[in-house]
């Protein structure tokens, strides 16, 4: 049992490996990130002055003008590296799934072949 248990550990830890370090998927993945950075970007939400408040023309300009650059340049290169690292988890969390199901496939497995070889009563 501790040989299939060592093995199962194994063959998890490859595709683990497999998932943070496989290049054949780059573009599979990058396009996905492309696609969840874009509609959290597109969700942004929007600043409304209070109506009691009468904005400034040049305070509203420049307000404005610090959301368009914020969500143009600083926030996609952020988001991309969240959402890769989300989708990486993603695909672990997939595969240690994988495994407590093999895992316990095996124990079961065991059992039956125990329960087996006892004599009836």
């Amino acid at each position: 049992m501790r040989k299939i248990f060592r093995e199962l550990l194994h063959q998890y830890r490859v595709e683990s490996f497999k998932i943070t370090h496989n290049n054949d998927t780059v573009e599979d993945t990058t396009s996905e990130i492309l696609k969840f950075t874009d509609d959290a970007l597109n969700n942004a939400y929007h600043y409304h002055f209070h109506k009691d408040e009468e904005p400034d023309p040049t305070r509203v300009e420049t307000f404005n003008m610090i959301k368009n650059y914020t969500l143009e340049s600083i926030m996609p290169p952020v988001l991309e590296k969240v959402m890769r690292r989300i989708l990486v988890l993603e695909k672990q969390h997939e595969s240690i799934i994988q495994l407590i199901d093999n895992l316990l496939e095996a124990l079961s497995e065991d059992e039956g072949v125990k329960n087996s070889d006892r004599p009836a009563v």
